[in-house]
């Protein structure tokens, strides 16, 4: 008989594309990191390895290797005599994360608007549109989605690969925040005002006012969702 978590994980999995091209090890890996970026494995909920080998259909080895690299990551927590949990969702990692991405995120688009071309900018407002969208049908995990992207591809248009990695290793525990406190926090509008407002400093080719907004921007989503962690129960 299948338990409740086999069965939300394998239609989990189910939705996910190109895992055929990696090996066990990545794979696994892969499977778990997006399962708790997206809440299916939420906060603080301890991760048996031998009952996700066996909805991932292979031995516990590579399940493990995949638990210990994302530890290094921040995204579960070995406990002592008890296994893996799922590095539950604090104030205080989420301060010290944010610190790290509004830097790095105000980096990448100072660089990026010296460079960024007409079609980038596009695929910029493209993603603006549709966020405006997404929350005209109040459809927030849409929204979040949407707002993930923005944010990769500012960080992609910065052209910049070791900023890209610093900030890839951060960024899915900021989505997971989001979505955890999405229903505890106001409606984003003021995200989609900000994000209008860092690609039009980026089209002036004015890469230290879009530096400025953006760090703004990620102050005030840090508060907001800061704010937000104590009121999910």
């Amino acid at each position: 008989m299948q338990s409740g978590l086999d069965k939300e994980i394998e239609s989990f999995i189910s939705g996910l594309e190109g895992l055929e091209k990696y090996r066990f090890p990545q794979r696994a890996y892969h499977i778990v990191r997006m399962a708790i970026r997206d809440l299916v494995l939420s906060p603080g909920k301890a991760i048996l390895e031998r009952e996700i080998a066996e909805v991932l259909q292979m031995s516990r080895t590579p399940v493990r290797e995949a638990l210990v690299r994302l530890e290094t990551e921040g995204m579960v927590r070995l406990i002592p005599r008890k296994g893996f949990i799922v590095e539950p969702i604090e104030k205080e990692a989420l301060n010290e994360i944010y610190e790290i991405v509004e830097t790095m995120d105000g980096l990448a688009v100072e660089k990026a608007a010296g460079k960024v071309r007409k079609e980038e900018l596009q695929q910029l407002g493209i993603l603006i549109e549709k966020q405006e969208k997404a929350l005209m049908k109040m459809d927030l995990k849409e929204w979040a989605i949407l707002d993930d992207a923005f944010h990769s591809l500012l960080i992609e248009y910065a052209g910049n690969k070791r900023l890209s990695s610093i900030v890839d290793i951060h960024s899915d525990q900021l989505y997971r925040a989001r979505l955890y406190t999405i229903n505890n926090r106001p409606v984003p509008t003021k995200s989609i005002v900000e994000h209008k407002a860092i690609l039009s400093c980026i089209e002036a080719g004015d890469g230290a006012a879009a530096r400025m907004v953006m760090q703004s921007h990620r102050k005030r989503a840090r508060t907001e969702i800061i704010t937000a962690v104590d009121q999910v129960k």
